[in-house]
């Protein structure tokens, strides 16, 4: 037997305004539930210390490598090889900058803004890269611009606020929901304008940009070369080559450094890969291993099994007629393979709960009670998985300070300094984990590790169930080449 699951806003042609109260009370009710949860957040920042609610360490990396780029002493210093990756680090944990040549001229732009005004404004820009990303990914489920898009928008992104990594990435003054955000409206987007029907050709050069900042987006091209989009893994690359190109001309010398003296390569070189924080299957298997070293060659097998069957599952789900679901699993392959995931880069759980609950509204809608509930459990479970738990809840120990939210910090967990002081020591916190323990430190690359097997499995046993839609009816239907969610959804009933 085989339950069928249609869009929650399909729509048949209908008398003007019957859908239109619906759309109002659901726009309302967003509207509320989003004041809501960032007024808890501005009251919750103004009753806590500053060290409670922000710590933009990351921010602060960001503009000192934009400054070192516009030659601003004394971080610039003239004599150094390498003025950017030879910068002695940020703050008390030196942290240095880990990023492309791309990313430090990128920044450049940030360092004109003074120091204090770019802190709030990080806050803003956070916020409102998280409305966009998932008021993107409403329209590659095939969303209309209307009140409905905007009420589960906001609806959306009031249930994944008070989400660990999202608060992580505001906290640290991260750039992971401006990049998500950029990745989804360059992959989401219809094939050709609706107004003017002209070609799209330049869709996937946004997500080159994104990896030309951050490279775990590359994962995206053997994703789109298998779905047979190729077009866009082309104008990927072309992305991406422009921003390599463009660091050689502005910077060199640490271009030569980043790229040929293998720099891209050193995840260590980001800190203790072992380390709590740190969220992929480098990390998880470090722990289990007790060793840096020792774990590569594991890591190697399973990063090279992990990625082969995450992008095939991710074509295989596009092919198929579900490329939201092909591009977030997509994601999450990048989230497992790269050698650093930290905590706050798992942002990517924002629009994969939102889609969840898309189909779960769409099971109930046709009756599908069981896989509505199923689809229903997932998406809250997520949320709840994910959350920003205080850890005093579990712990008198506060293991990352004020800023110790969600399960990942319920354990003990190694000071980062000590591996800067010492190297790798059998005596880490990390390597001496057992029971509950295990679970909570390694929460987020488990969770991503079932999730990953659940999209596999749907991957191999759905039938090409979704229907590819043209742009002309709607206005902002996903195109051929990136179809949207509007048609069946086949799901084998409970």
């Amino acid at each position: 037997m085989v339950g069928e699951v249609r869009s929650v806003l399909t729509r048949a042609k209908a008398p003007s305004g019957e859908h239109e109260k619906p759309g109002n009370w659901l726009l309302l009710f967003g509207l509320g539930a989003f004041a809501l949860v960032l007024g808890l957040y501005v009251i919750y920042t103004v009753i806590h210390p500053k060290s409670f609610t922000m710590d933009p360490v990351d921010l602060a990396v960001y503009r000192s490598g934009g400054l070192i780029v516009r030659h601003v002493r004394p971080l610039y210093n003239p004599r150094l090889a390498a003025p950017l990756y030879d910068w002695i680090g940020y703050g008390n944990l030196h942290l240095p900058f880990t990023y492309t040549p791309f990313a430090a001229i990128a920044f450049a732009l940030i360092s004109f803004v003074p120091w204090w005004l770019s802190q709030q404004l990080s806050v803003a820009v956070d916020i409102i890269a998280l409305l966009a990303a998932l008021w993107l990914t409403l329209g590659g489920l095939g969303y209309r611009r209307d009140k409905a898009r905007l009420g589960a928008t906001l609806l959306g992104t009031a249930a994944v606020f008070w989400t660990e990594p999202v608060l992580r990435t505001i906290y640290l003054g991260q750039v992971n929901l401006v990049l998500m955000a950029l990745v989804i409206w360059d992959l989401c987007q219809p094939d050709t304008q609706p107004t003017t029907g002209r070609s799209r050709w330049w869709k996937g050069f946004g997500t080159g940009i994104a990896a030309g900042i951050k490279l775990v987006p590359l994962i995206f091209i053997p994703y789109l070369l298998l779905a047979r989009k190729f077009r866009q893994a082309a104008m990927a690359c072309a992305g991406f080559a422009f921003t390599v190109l463009l660091g050689f001309v502005i910077l060199p010398k640490d271009s030569t450094k980043w790229w040929f003296d293998g720099l891209f390569v050193q995840g260590g070189r980001t800190g203790f890969t072992g380390w709590a924080g740190n969220q992929s299957l480098d990390g998880l298997i470090t722990r289990l291993t007790g060793s840096v070293n020792g774990a590569k060659p594991a890591w190697i097998v399973a990063t090279i099994l992990v990625g082969a069957a995450g992008v095939t599952g991710a074509a295989l789900l596009d092919r198929k007629g579900y490329p939201l679901p092909g591009l977030l699993m997509a994601a999450l392959t990048g989230l497992l393979v790269s050698p650093i995931s930290w905590d706050h880069h798992w942002v990517w759980i924002a629009p994969g709960a939102l889609v969840a609950a898309h189909y779960a509204v769409q099971a109930w809608r046709r009756g599908a009670k069981r896989i509505a509930w199923a689809l229903g459990i997932l998406a809250v479970a997520v949320v709840a998985w994910f959350g920003a738990w205080p850890a005093r809840l579990f712990t008198s120990k506060l293991n990352l300070g004020n800023d110790s939210l969600g399960l990942l910090w319920i354990p003990r967990n190694t000071n980062p300094l000590y591996y800067q002081w010492y190297g790798d020591r059998p005596w880490f916190t990390e390597y001496h984990w057992h029971g509950l323990a295990l679970i909570a430190g390694n929460a987020y690359v488990l969770a991503g590790l079932a999730l990953f097997g659940l999209l596999l499995a749907l991957s191999l046993l759905l039938p090409h169930g979704g229907e590819r839609h043209g742009t002309k009816e709607h206005d902002n239907e996903p195109g051929r080449g990136q179809g949207s969610l509007r048609g069946r959804l086949r799901l084998p009933a409970a």
